[in-house]
């Protein structure tokens, strides 16, 4: 993935000197934030199995419910931002229950929803165009992809993650050795360690050069986070990989398997709200076209960066990793002007890809 990532940068740096520019990587940033955390919530879902095709859809009506609620009612955006939020949990939970208690495939009941939430979309919205503000001043709604942090506080954020990334990567090397397993060379550990906060701190000096870091790669960040812990440290991310490597094992094992599921789609209802304002906000408005395809991409994501199609595999970082490919391949081509067919060919290229290469290294294992 390293490869692949840095390789297409090389390729649209050379035909475009201004995709490394700090205006468009921190544009890139922002765009790899939505994906980025919309491809989290799929990733919890395919770890265990199942998949979420109404995701897209469910993007454009959270984020149009809360536009609506600011613009044509004149709600403050916290309340309006909760109230939509509070449907999405409703939403994914009735899924997740119609999936695990009628026994009827995650396929059927998404792609339904698509469908359902695309016209629900439609209606909410009024097939009109709909601004996130009021226009009299910016709101927390509007400010989700407009805001950025000063310079001082982006240094200290980055200094905060490579401080956390150092102590989880120290107690992970010393569990391994403490079980009498394996562990990498020290030599090997301080490269990539030195590797890691060299592109990090880089990273957010380019961003100051702009404007500083986007607040909502800051709430990417902060799911990452998240979703890492559940996934690694606690019994329900267990439970996630044990149900995807074979749900009947996990069942004679005492694993509540419908509850697991059941958490896994409400896990996504919440990615699915957040994602909703921060790609309604980035849009400016909410329009119909709000969320197309976006659960195409992040299936991509998590394919991209390892994770099964058949569960039980796969890792947050890689999906961060495969996310960022995404992004990088969109935005490069938007820059370069590229025509909307061949970008829809240009993803459609990498899923197919990304599928049949998760086909072949399963098989492989297998």
């Amino acid at each position: 993935m390293p490869i692949a990532l840095i390789g297409i940068c090389v390729f649209f740096a050379l035909r475009e000197s201004a995709f490394l520019g700090p205006r468009n990587l921190t544009q890139l940033f922002v765009e790899f934030s939505i994906t980025g955390t919309l491809a989290l919530g799929m990733f919890m879902i395919l770890l265990s199995g199942q998949i979420d095709l109404s995701v897209g859809s469910g993007v454009g009506l959270i984020g149009g419910l809360a536009a609506v609620l600011v613009f044509h009612h004149g709600w403050p955006a916290p309340a309006a931002m909760l109230a939509a939020f509070a449907v999405a949990l409703v939403l994914w939970t009735l899924m997740g229950g119609l999936i695990v208690v009628q026994r009827i495939p995650a396929f059927i009941i998404t792609l339904g929803g698509l469908l359902i939430f695309k016209g629900l979309f439609w209606l909410v919205i009024r097939n009109s165009t709909v601004p996130v503000a009021r226009g009299d001043a910016d709101n927390l709604y509007s400010l989700l992809t407009t805001y950025y942090l000063p310079a001082r506080a982006g240094h200290a954020l980055a200094l905060l993650v490579l401080a956390v990334l150092g102590v989880l990567a120290w107690r992970h090397r010393a569990a391994r050795r403490a079980h009498g397993l394996p562990v990498p060379a020290a030599a090997v550990v301080t490269a990539i360690g030195l590797a890691t906060a060299a592109g990090v701190l880089g990273l957010v000096e380019i961003l100051n050069r702009f404007r500083g870091v986007p607040l909502s790669l800051v709430l990417l960040a902060a799911t990452a986070g998240v979703v890492h812990f559940l996934t690694r440290h606690t019994p329900f991310g267990r439970y996630l990989y044990a149900i995807g490597g074979n749900e009947e094992a996990a069942a004679l094992s005492g694993i509540p398997v419908n509850r697991v599921l059941v958490g896994a789609f409400v896990l996504m209802g919440v990615t699915v709200a957040l994602t909703g304002f921060m790609t309604t906000a980035y849009s400016g408005a909410s329009t119909t076209t709000v969320g197309d395809l976006m659960e195409l991409d992040a299936i991509a994501a998590c394919v991209i960066g390892g994770t099964a199609l058949r569960g039980g595999r796969g890792s947050v970082g890689g999906v961060i990793f495969g996310a960022l490919v995404m992004t990088a391949l969109l935005n490069g081509m938007t820059l370069l002007a590229v025509a909307p067919e061949t970008k829809f060919i240009a993803r459609g290229v990498v899923l197919t890809l990304a599928v049949w290469l998760d086909v072949v290294f399963g098989t492989a294992k297998n």
